[in-house]
């Protein structure tokens, strides 16, 4: 999407280009796509009587949209930028609407599988597709800051709501519907991206596509993910795993030599990862990722499994942290015109670190208003005032035909880290908790899992000190592309 210079020096979208629809069309995918992160989580055992899961065959709800999200990002994020954003959006809106429309209507575990993974493969196309979007028509100044700040809201709250969504929903109107909340969001994104959102300008063509790169790089992507999320069954150092993880590591070691050497169009190109700003947040949302991830499946299970509250309850007790985030993105975008991405980034880090280091401390005789709302609130506020930096930084200095694949390192380096963050956290806690699963043992492990995730988060700020630029930050300064 191309830009015009003003008198002032400042870039704004070109004609025919509507921010406003724009930014609309982009908050509801983000949200829908955050949403379904974790609205099916708690509805998961009234999903396994329903359909007739096993134990087993149960995690691959999660894990069949887990491993075709992860797996298929950086093609996604190739293709947007290869045959235009707008296209690519309308596509996998359309694609995820009607996977969640089928799952909903699922008669049996396989139905519901193909229909998670199918929201997977969407979800890989439009989400990277719509952060481009939103980088390319808010290019820099105040604009940028204040797009970024909703698309941070959006993005978190979804998260955060999906768990009180998904319990509601369960309780009250059914499982089927944590699948068919998605399709009236779809449709509205659909509408909202059809008629506001300008076409993309006709990309040019530099050479043939990567064919072997985006074979290499997908694949080592989805063993990646399928060996991390399959440690609940096969451990680190189990044969199953170390050779999953051992084949994934040769892919993605291939994908890197093919993109060095290819005389076509690369998937990805190597010299990205020189940009600072492009490295830095890719490795602070890795590690920001595995935190949140894990931090919202501990919370669930010691409010449910320790405190004995119920799906509902435990979906409105997390409102607190999805107000806290609304607030942080609210204060980023305010501070934002005062203070660089990287102090803005650094303090949100450590803010969310001393609300995780303060969830450590729960208790087995706890209470929700002891334990759990002080630092709901002061993580949700931490986690919105780093969040908006951390989407803007990964694409500034990134020229506008690569925002694509920017966009969907940033998300692929996010779904990585949740990976791992909840398979290790959650082996850590595991060995914790020991073999007697009593409301103490059980305490001690989740409040395991909790401490680690406040150390992730210092890493993170560490990371935006050392890596990130310490001036020529400021998102009303710096230029897109």
């Amino acid at each position: 999407m191309h830009t015009i210079q003003d008198k002032d020096g400042t870039r704004s979208p070109s004609p025919g280009v509507r921010p406003g629809a724009t930014l609309a069309a982009v908050a509801v995918v983000q949200f829908m796509v955050s949403l379904d992160l974790s609205v099916v989580n708690v509805g998961l055992p009234q999903i396994a009587a329903g359909l007739g899961f096993g134990t087993a065959g149960l995690t691959w709800v999660i894990h069949a949209y887990a491993l075709t999200f992860g797996g298929l990002l950086l093609l996604g994020g190739n293709a947007a930028d290869r045959y235009g954003r707008k296209r690519v959006l309308l596509l996998g809106l359309g694609l995820f609407g009607l996977a969640s429309l089928v799952g909903g209507l699922a008669q049996e575990p396989g139905h519901l599988v193909a229909a998670r993974a199918a929201q997977g493969v969407g979800a890989a196309a439009l989400a990277p597709a719509a952060l481009a979007l939103l980088a390319a028509t808010f290019p820099e100044g105040r604009a940028r800051i204040r797009a970024f700040g909703v698309w941070s809201a959006t993005n978190a709250a979804g998260g955060a709501l999906g768990v009180l969504i998904g319990g509601v929903l369960t309780q009250y109107a059914g499982w089927r519907w944590v699948m068919f909340v998605n399709v009236p969001m779809a449709a509205c994104a659909l509408a909202l991206a059809w008629r506001g959102v300008a076409a993309d300008p006709a990309p040019a063509r530099r050479g043939r596509p990567d064919v072997l790169g985006a074979v290499l790089a997908t694949a080592g992507m989805t063993l990646l993910v399928f060996g991390v999320v399959r440690t609940d069954r096969y451990a680190w150092t189990s044969p199953v795993t170390l050779t999953t993880l051992a084949a994934a590591a040769a892919l993605l070691a291939a994908f890197l030599l093919v993109e060095r050497t290819t005389t076509r169009e690369p998937l990805v190109r190597l010299g990205l990862f020189a940009n600072r700003s492009v490295a830095g947040a890719n490795a602070a949302v890795l590690l920001v990722g595995a935190a949140m991830a894990s931090s919202f499946y501990f919370l669930s299970l010691y409010l449910q499994q320790v405190l004995g509250n119920g799906p509902a309850p435990t979906g409105l007790m997390f409102l607190p942290f999805a107000l806290g985030v609304v607030a942080g993105s609210v204060l980023a975008v305010r501070l934002g015109y005062r203070f660089a991405p990287r102090t803005l980034l650094t303090a949100g880090a450590l803010l969310t670190a001393a609300g995780f280091a303060w969830f450590g401390m729960i208790s087995p005789d706890g209470s929700f208003a002891a334990d759990v709302l002080g630092p709901s609130i002061t993580a949700g506020v931490g986690f919105g005032l780093c969040l908006s930096p951390l989407a803007s930084i990964a694409t500034l200095g990134v020229a506008s035909h690569e925002t694509g694949t920017a966009s969907a390192l940033l998300n692929s380096s996010r779904q990585i880290g949740a990976s791992l963050g909840l398979a290790a956290l959650g082996t850590a806690a595991h060995h914790r908790t020991g073999p007697a699963a009593t409301p103490q043992t059980l305490n001690d492990g989740y409040a395991l899992g909790l401490t680690l995730g406040a150390a992730l988060l210092a890493s993170a700020a560490l990371i935006a000190l050392t890596v990130l630029h310490r001036t020529g930050g400021r998102l009303e300064k710096r230029h897109a592309d």
